[in-house]
């Protein structure tokens, strides 16, 4: 059995829904020697999330980001949590809605998702900063 964690930083990404993918494989060259396994990914932040969607058309990711706004809409006059902005309040509603972590299966050396699936960083913030994964891969 093998158990491998590592943090890893991301950059700043605009607010939106970006695909991470591929950021996340190169930091983890012991995939490839699992034959079965999973990996765990979680963000350690209450105003950006993870989830997993299509990977190809990019006008999904736009579509997904126009949504959430009207979900979760800005300046609301119900909100009491307003002293981090206007854009604060309705991240950590997106955020939970989506949530801290995605769980991805392993088979044969490679992430075990559909053809058209990809794991998206959802930036909620208008200037969110960097943002902390944990990937933890555990198998055999």
């Amino acid at each position: 059995m093998i158990s491998i964690q590592k943090e890893i930083n991301l950059p700043s990404y605009s607010r939106g829904f970006h695909l991470i993918t591929d950021v996340i494989l190169r930091e983890l060259p012991e995939l490839k020697n699992l034959e079965i396994g999973t990996l765990q990914v979680f963000i350690k932040h209450t105003s950006a999330s993870l989830t997993i969607n299509e990977n190809a058309d990019p006008t999904v990711r736009i579509d997904m980001e126009s949504s959430f706004n009207k979900i979760a809409p800005e300046n609301a006059p119900y909100y009491k949590h307003t002293m981090e902005g206007s854009d604060d309040m309705p991240a950590h509603i997106k955020a939970s809605l989506l949530g801290s972590s995605v769980n991805v299966p392993i088979t044969k050396g490679k992430l075990n998702m559909g053809i058209w699936q990809g794991i998206y960083l959802c930036e909620h913030r208008n200037y969110g900063g960097n943002r902390n994964l944990v990937l933890t891969l555990i198998g055999n």
